[in-house]
């Protein structure tokens, strides 16, 4: 039987998620705070964790941070929708969570019934997540974990460096050559905290490249990695469609814009996008390109039908892109759930375009890669810390995709 763990200071949410689950046939335990929670993940060795933000005597985000560094398992956050819910929620998944609900407010339709139906439904899919794909971001959590001031520092602080995701399995990708050994493994350089070194980028390359990226579940902690080595001198203009509500993308853009080389922004309605800037879908509303004139993109915001049950949708954005973007064009599908983005894949191929999938080893959950992948239009299929290599690749010479 599954085994759930249920981690939230809050007695009446610890019963109503915990029954909710128990009556789906999971197998359920229950943690009132975060040092219980670290403690139950030992113990009770959870197939899913649920884990509340804030919490007395340990909060979620350092419970998180615990449990990946020694018992790593897959754990959906469970945030209040605030900006302050935002910002922990994405510290929590920087740390190693791998997805993400909001609690209800009370300030619209969305209820507790709602909720516990969402994370049944969530549940469900972790509990198929493969686990040996999350310890990545136990290296990661580790290295984080005993950077110089962090012994000293036991209260989390928002990660702004960049942390190790090496160890064995990026080792043994080393010496099978998967990764390149000039590319730096993992997921940064080798202390948290240091700057990434830029991938070089040839002169001979196309001009005025565009990228799409499309993820979902896991896919935060992967698109800010990816962001940390994409150089600035391959002049791309960017769109990233990752499946959050409203005020997740926000700040989900505002730590993107911190940490990389480009002018990162959430999306708005009849935005211009230019060479070196980067504009996130905001939660809510589809993203589309509107037309190609000259070096830049002109966007439009649209909060139509859902498209796969999200919106934004990858599928959306990448089939506009297209049909209407007229410079090289790149279309990228992350770790998530579901078929999102087959379609759009399918389309950037046909329209010319170079195609990129994440490998099953290093998606926390495989679900739109995967899709992707069957479709038989994905070009490059690479672990997580090779997608940003593989993207300046597919705009040089021997890319092949620069008409």
């Amino acid at each position: 039987m599954t085994r759930v763990l249920v981690v939230d200071d809050s007695r009446f949410m610890r019963t109503v998620i915990g029954n909710a689950l128990s009556g789906a046939g999971y197998d359920v335990e229950t943690a009132a705070n975060g040092s219980e929670g670290v403690e139950l993940a030992g113990t009770f060795d959870p197939d899913v964790v649920t884990m509340d933000v804030e919490m007395p005597e340990m909060d979620g985000i350092d419970a998180v941070e615990r449990i990946m560094a020694t018992n790593p398992t897959a754990i959906l956050m469970l945030s209040v929708h605030t900006e302050r819910g935002a910002e922990a929620t994405l510290d929590a998944l920087e740390r190693g969570a791998v997805d993400f609900l909001h609690k209800p407010d009370g300030s619209g339709s969305r209820n507790i019934a709602h909720l516990t139906d969402e994370v049944i439904e969530t549940v469900d899919d972790l509990a198929e997540a493969d686990v040996s794909s999350v310890a990545l971001a136990r290296t990661a959590a580790t290295a984080y974990a005993t950077s110089a001031g962090r012994a000293e520092n036991p209260g989390h602080t928002t990660a702004t460096g960049n942390a190790v995701a090496g160890g064995s399995d990026v080792q043994s990708n080393v010496d099978s050559g998967t990764i390149s050994p000039g590319v730096t493994p993992g997921f940064g350089s080798d202390s948290a905290g240091d700057e990434t070194t830029p991938i070089a980028v040839d002169d001979d390359r196309a001009d005025a490249p565009t990228v799409v990226i499309g993820a979902s579940t896991g896919g935060p902690k992967i698109v800010e990695r990816l962001f940390d080595r994409l150089p600035a001198a391959l002049e791309a203009k960017v769109l990233v469609v990752q499946h959050m509500p409203a005020g997740f993308t926000a700040r989900l853009a505002e730590r993107l814009d911190e940490r990389s080389a480009y002018d990162v922004t959430e999306a708005t309605d009849r935005q211009r996008l230019e060479s070196g800037e980067v504009a996130v879908a905001p939660g809510g509303h589809h993203l589309e390109v509107v037309s190609n004139v000259g070096d830049g993109l002109r966007l439009r915001l649209d909060d139509g039908e859902r498209v796969h049950g999200v919106r934004p949708a990858i599928d959306v954005t990448m089939e506009s892109a297209a049909k209407r973007v007229s410079d090289a064009l790149c279309g990228v599908v992350l770790t998530g759930m579901g078929r999102d983005g087959a379609a759009g894949i399918e389309a950037i191929k046909a329209a010319g375009g170079h195609t990129i999938a994440q490998d099953e080893a290093t998606s926390p959950v495989f679900g739109i890669p995967c899709q992707a992948i069957e479709t038989g239009c994905v070009d490059t299929i690479v672990p997580a810390d090779g997608v940003a290599d593989a993207i300046v690749d597919a705009f040089t010479t021997d890319g092949e995709n620069d008409d």
